[in-house]
């Protein structure tokens, strides 16, 4: 009998990391140099036999709008092929909060819980990490990506 678990995708940099969780807990960690569209399928399977997945969670932006559809599409679609529920947070959750870089010097912030665009002069190096402890209030099952932000240019 294999474990249950939960997994956390976060494709928005690289390197990818996905979260294995029990009972809000993080037990291991993956993480990959490669392109999201060539190592998710190969992750999903690997730990698909390794453990009975009961949740798929990933961070749904801002942040590469590429990587961002690969997660979503792949994710999505296991989601039904599998029937495991897929939620989706904003990628701050990952990074404490920090500013997010768009493009040049504009940066996504979140400013209560609204993400908008801001002009920086020095760039923050924003890195994104798994969270030790899991809180599932911070995810909601509109697991679409976010698209409603503001144009960057």
């Amino acid at each position: 009998m294999h474990k249950s678990v939960d997994l956390v995708f976060i494709t928005l940099s690289l390197p990818i990391q996905v979260g294995v969780y029990k009972d809000n807990l993080l037990i291991e960690i993956i993480t990959s140099q490669e392109k999201s569209s060539d190592v998710l399928p190969k992750i999903f399977d690997e730990l698909s036999k390794k453990y009975d997945i009961k949740k798929l969670l990933y961070a749904n932006g801002p942040g590469s709008f590429m990587a961002i559809k690969i997660a979503y599409i792949f994710l999505k679609s296991m989601s039904i092929l599998k029937n495991i529920p897929l939620l989706a947070t904003d990628a701050f959750y990952f990074n404490e909060n920090q500013p997010i870089k768009a493009i040049g010097k504009l940066f996504f912030v979140k400013i209560s819980s609204e993400i908008k665009t801001q002009k920086l002069e020095i760039a923050p190096e924003a890195s994104f990490k798994l969270p030790n402890v899991l809180e599932y209030s911070n995810f909601s099952m509109t697991a679409t990506p976010l698209y409603g932000i503001g144009a960057v240019g």
